[in-house]
């Protein structure tokens, strides 16, 4: 069985970053592209990015090109969610997810395991 538990969310103001981690248990870990959601009150929830098993692709909505990262460190089983110049319109709950097949996918339609979210919220 395959645990996602995700940390480093909070409050924040316009402009700041948070950096959100996502540690995984198991030892496939490695193996898996791990994607990025996120649903903010009254609203789907929506792909924020994706990074393959290596680390050597990654891909983010266009809304966090420029502004999100998504490091992973298969040595720790961990994936993270680098976001600077945050905005009000990112506040939301953020999940990190493990898609049912090795690849990642931008649709949450896809993915199998997903970690409990953590708060994020943006100030203006």
């Amino acid at each position: 069985q395959v645990q996602l538990v995700e940390s480093g969310g909070g409050l924040v103001q316009a402009g700041g970053s948070l950096r959100l981690s996502c540690a995984a248990s198991g030892s496939s870990f490695s193996m898996y592209a791990m994607g990025w959601f996120r649903q903010a009150p009254g609203k789907e929830r929506e792909f924020v990015a994706v990074i393959s098993w290596s680390g050597g692709t990654t891909h983010a909505t266009d809304s966090g090109k420029g502004r999100f990262t998504v490091p992973r460190d298969n040595a720790k089983n961990t994936v993270y969610l680098q976001m600077n110049s945050l905005k009000p319109e990112d506040t939301a709950v953020y999940y990190c997810a493990r898609p049912t097949y090795y690849s990642g996918s931008l649709s949450s339609r896809d993915y199998e395991y997903w970690g409990q979210g953590t708060q994020v919220t943006v100030s203006s």
